[in-house]
């Protein structure tokens, strides 16, 4: 849409251009019949000379007084290949893939970004608007539609998957890497400090005292003759089982050799095997993955765990102080500081920038330089016509001015010579 200034100072020029011209054309009228020869002469070229610049003015845009002249209406009848030269000429002069590539190599983004990151303000503004985005992708989520697509695309993958294939490589990797033995130990831990709860203890002593009662009632009955109650059993019993066991996982703590780590080893290598090769195993796992999602409750319960993350998000996410804020913000702190302290990184990164400005630019310049053709084409001739001449059209009236004085100039030239020279 043009500007109402521009298409103004565009009117006002017009009216100069044509005055001037009616202005020279009256002039040469009063000279051809006062007698004036130079002033006619002056008056007659500089009228051809503003006639001819209207001529070639207009014709750039339309038809001359609406005549079918060849050669007039240039740019509307041109209009295709406008666009093709002007998309050409944008894609090759500023979408080179080598240009973009030295460019952004110059500018060593990643050096910028750590900078940029540093500043907790930053920061914090990219972690709101990756907050924003975040919300916005909840709320997209939460179209009946596209959650409806997204369970029916998590069965049909999870139905594809081979769990049997994945749970041997996850399992191979562990043994590999010994970090199955990293789990036990902390399995170890785990049982250990449970052990030591006294809600622990106490639950021992009561299913002592509870098979006793039940299985030996005599002999519990015989605890008062030397000093002792059931509890009192109870306690003591939970206490010597509960010590044997510490001191069974303290052995197996402190010994990398220990039987018990040997039999994890061949435990998780026998399955590893299996997996790999038991055809009647891998039936097995891949028939209760298939019993699992046919479950009639599972589509509800994924619906659930979707449900109370994207309620703790959207509370989390309307308070001032809010946690996922406070970490995306800390995170992009981080990044900055890494890169900030580590050269490789930078450098690294950098790589990656511009590996993927060369496999995207190609597709990007094609797909650019499509876009601004078909849109130049897509445009109504008329609106084409005015957008042009509102941005040139001014300068362009001036060539009708300068057309009319120049013309004038050389009619004065020729009448000269023509008097010096009869």
């Amino acid at each position: 849409m043009a500007h109402p200034d521009k298409l103004a100072a565009l009117g006002r020029m017009k009216a100069i251009a044509t005055a001037l011209a009616v202005v020279v054309g009256l002039l040469w009228v009063l000279a051809r019949h006062q007698g004036w020869p130079w002033l006619a002469a002056f008056a007659e070229a500089a009228l051809v000379g503003a006639l001819a610049d209207w001529f070639a003015v207009v014709a750039l845009f339309r038809h001359p007084l609406g005549l079918p002249i060849p050669h007039t209406a240039i740019l509307p009848r041109n209009k295709a290949r406008i666009a093709d030269n002007l998309a050409e000429f944008i894609r090759d002069r500023f979408l080179d893939t080598s240009a973009l590539v030295a460019r952004l190599r110059a500018v060593d983004p990643a050096r910028h970004l750590a900078g940029w990151l540093a500043k907790p303000e930053n920061a914090g503004l990219l972690a709101g608007r990756l907050v924003v985005v975040l919300a916005e992708s909840v709320d997209f989520m939460e179209d009946p539609r596209v959650r409806r697509l997204f369970l029916h695309a998590l069965r049909r993958r999870a139905g594809a998957l081979d769990l049997s294939d994945s749970m041997g490589q996850v399992l191979d990797t562990l043994k590999d890497q010994g970090r199955h033995q990293a789990l036990f130990d902390e399995g170890l831990r785990r049982l250990s400090h449970w052990l030591d709860e006294p809600s622990v203890r106490q639950g021992f002593a009561g299913m002592v005292v509870d098979v006793a009662s039940r299985e030996y009632p005599k002999v519990v009955a015989m605890l008062g003759l030397v000093g002792m109650n059931a509890e009192e059993l109870g306690e003591r019993v939970s206490t010597g089982l509960i010590g044997a066991v510490h001191g069974m996982l303290d052995d197996i703590a402190r010994d990398p050799q220990h039987p018990r780590r040997q039999a994890v080893d061949e435990l998780l290598a026998r399955y590893i095997e299996r997996l790999g090769q038991d055809e009647a195993f891998r039936s097995r796992v891949d028939q209760a993955k298939r019993d699992f999602l046919a479950q009639p409750g599972i589509e509800d319960y994924l619906r659930g765990l979707w449900n109370d993350l994207r309620d703790w998000l959207a509370r989390d996410m309307g308070r001032p102080e809010s946690r996922v804020r406070r970490k995306l913000a800390a995170a992009a702190a981080a990044l900055g500081a890494s890169l900030a302290d580590n050269p490789a990184l930078r450098e690294s990164l950098n790589e990656h920038i511009e590996r993927t400005v060369e496999a995207l630019a190609p597709e990007l310049r094609a797909g650019l330089a499509q876009h601004i053709a078909g849109t130049v084409r897509s445009w109504n001739d008329d609106d084409l016509v005015r957008e042009i001449e509102v941005s040139l059209g001014r300068d362009l009236q001036f060539i009708r001015l300068n057309g009319t004085f120049v013309g004038g100039g050389i009619g004065l030239a020729l009448h000269a010579l023509t008097q010096l020279f009869p």
